[in-house]
């Protein structure tokens, strides 16, 4: 197999749209290609419908203080944040940001949620960290609007120190009709996979750098139910390179290591088609041509999130200090893969 990343990866460039900005942006949806919603600390979230080149901004009232881990945008007025720490609150909003309704809040102390996301604009689910042993878990099946646990249900069953991470909002994948994968790290690291909407699970263990609560999958992307990337490492060495990537062709059952992977810690990752993968930290962005086996980095700047479009081709970024940037150049259609 011949690699081709070094025939694409210097037509490959980020432009930055948006920073100083005192919030650091985790939440991060594209809906298509002109409209995107981005949330962070201190309850700002903003929101742009000419593909960035302007954006409306606010902090929630009432929610100054909360800091808004993920988003999900399902068109310019229709959107559902989420928070990480105590309170949980999930907030949806179908007037552009103009009003926010809470459509659910839990107040015990040791509750700190981590994601979520949805296989339409109806259906939906949230994991959090586990509480006695249990990973937490809500669903939807009205945009948002309303959610109920299916902690109980699922039971999902941690080891001591193992949890998720509020990273990016893409520690869980949807995927057709019912598929979902979820990822964790800490002590351990595993991939979780439901093929009936969350209600049953199998556990998977992944070779990535754990053992510490600072380490292991941060985020992973799935092309189909068999083929997908988990990436992560430890944040609080970001510039260490071993063991931050790894490749599954059978739903996470088995791993593979890429021959050239990510240049340190990486918080997001995202297909941009069959071939073209792209991750992103505080130590930089890599991008891979031929479906994660070999990486190149793009740029050091640091950034938390990458999301490509769920209808449309735009690639945006978002990073603390209220950093958006957008993915520039031309990508190909087409590389060695598999």
């Amino acid at each position: 197999m011949v690699c081709m990343a070094g025939s694409y990866a210097q037509d490959v460039r980020l432009t930055m749209l948006q920073s100083g900005r005192s919030t650091s942006i985790r939440g991060l949806s594209v809906a298509d290609d002109s409209v995107a919603w981005v949330s962070g600390s201190d309850g700002w979230v903003g929101r742009t419908t000419d593909q960035g080149s302007t954006w409306c901004w606010q902090q929630v009232t009432g929610y100054e203080a909360i800091d808004f881990r993920d988003i999900e945008a399902f068109s310019a007025t229709d959107a559902v944040i989420v928070s990480a720490g105590t309170p949980l609150v999930i907030l949806r909003t179908e007037d552009g940001g103009c009003t926010w309704q809470e459509a659910y809040r839990d107040e015990r102390p040791e509750i700190f949620f981590d994601g979520m996301d949805f296989w339409d604009d109806r259906r939906g689910i949230a994991y959090g960290d586990p509480i006695g042993g249990v990973m937490q878990l809500l669903a939807t099946a009205d945009g948002g609007a309303s959610w109920k646990s299916i902690s109980q249900t699922a039971d999902i069953r941690l080891d001591d120190g193992e949890a998720g991470f509020a990273a990016s909002g893409t520690g869980i994948r949807t995927l057709g009709s019912g598929d979902v994968f979820i990822a964790t790290g800490g002590n351990r690291a595993r991939l979780l996979y439901s093929a009936n909407g969350g209600q049953t699970w199998t556990l998977n263990d992944c070779p990535i750098v754990q053992g510490i609560a600072s380490t292991g999958i941060f985020s992973i992307a799935f092309w189909d139910k068999q083929h997908g990337v988990a990436v992560g490492g430890d944040y609080q060495k970001d510039d260490a390179a071993d063991g931050t990537v790894y490749l599954t062709e059978d739903g996470g059952q088995t791993w593979i290591s890429p021959q050239a992977g990510t240049h340190g810690f990486r918080s997001a990752v995202e297909y941009l088609n069959a071939n073209t993968v792209i991750a992103a930290g505080t130590s930089g962005v890599d991008i891979s041509f031929d479906g994660g086996r070999h990486w190149q980095m793009v740029t050091g700047e640091s950034f938390h999130a990458v999301r490509k479009a769920k209808r449309g081709s735009w690639v945006l970024f978002a990073g603390a200090n209220g950093r958006i940037a957008t993915l520039s150049g031309n990508l190909p259609d087409k590389a060695d893969m598999r």
